[in-house]
């Protein structure tokens, strides 16, 4: 990661294959990048300032920050959407444009974004539909993308006879059926309650450990990026600068361990602090 992580309570680490795996080339790396936006009057504002951090491959970084601190425009800088005004961004090797392989990135959005129209196992085909893969077998991806977030029952299902925790898993299926080696999530799971959004960090979790991708999401909930990060950027209040990076090692499960209740409120009193800074500096 860059800049070198504060020390945290589980900033220690061992020789283990995801140490390993941030040894090699980043998923997606951000160096020096800034963003502006323009206003109604046609003059321009910060949005981001000099940002730089990195995905380690097979690993989970989670962005937190105030509101307004530019965490989805860098996801969607990450995601090619968004080019940066200034600074750098490689992903899976390649600097943003036609040379990235897109088909190895994937991307869940905060709404689910189903179709109504279509059943469960057609909406989470429809990410294979701008290929030239057979019919049959984007049906068989979708499938087994359903059987991967426990939704094989309930594939010929639509939307509007589902849960909001079973539509973000169709959601999550939809992101999965590329088999894609980057996972970007906006907020995935900001709209569940917090008893099916923990089932959610469940399952991401346990989808992690079997595929192995790199995970990149953008949050306002602290407790989650603690439950589910492996490296935490803490940006501050606009224009977003990287003001923390933390390593979190913590073993899992995390969630209501005293270790990640103390990250917790440490994370939750930088942001406030960072927040308070801006709106003394305005």
């Amino acid at each position: 990661m860059q800049p070198q992580p504060v020390a945290t309570e589980a900033s220690a680490r061992d020789a283990s294959p995801s140490h390993e795996a941030a040894a090699a080339e980043p998923d997606i790396r951000l160096h020096r990048v800034s963003k502006q936006f323009a206003r109604p009057d046609g003059t321009r504002f910060d949005v981001l300032r000099d940002v730089s951090f990195d995905l380690p491959r097979g690993e989970v970084v989670a962005i937190l920050g105030p509101s307004g601190s530019g965490k989805t425009t860098l996801l969607n800088m990450a995601a090619g959407l968004i080019a940066p005004d200034g600074g750098e961004i490689t992903v899976l090797g390649a600097p943003l444009g036609p040379k990235v392989d897109w088909s190895r990135v994937g991307y869940m959005f905060q709404d689910d974004r189903l179709l109504p129209w279509r059943s469960a196992i057609d909406n989470a085909a429809l990410a294979l539909e701008a290929g030239s893969m057979p019919a049959a077998e984007r049906r068989k991806r979708a499938g087994a993308g359903l059987e991967l977030v426990g939704l094989s029952d309930f594939a010929t299902a639509y939307p509007h006879q589902l849960s909001g925790g079973m539509r973000s898993r169709v959601a999550l299926a939809r992101s999965l059926v590329s088999e894609p080696d980057v996972l970007l999530m906006d907020e995935p799971f900001s709209r569940l309650d917090a008893q099916t959004r923990a089932t959610m960090h469940n399952e991401l979790l346990r989808i992690h450990s079997m595929r192995g991708m790199s995970i990149l999401f953008v949050t306002h909930d602290v407790e989650e990026a603690v439950v589910l990060a492996d490296h935490i950027v803490v940006l501050s209040a606009r224009p977003g600068e990287v003001r923390r990076i933390v390593d979190v090692t913590l073993p899992q499960p995390r969630l209501d361990t005293p270790a990640a209740i103390a990250l917790t409120t440490s994370l939750r009193a930088s942001i406030t602090e960072f927040a308070s800074a801006q709106e003394t500096s305005s």
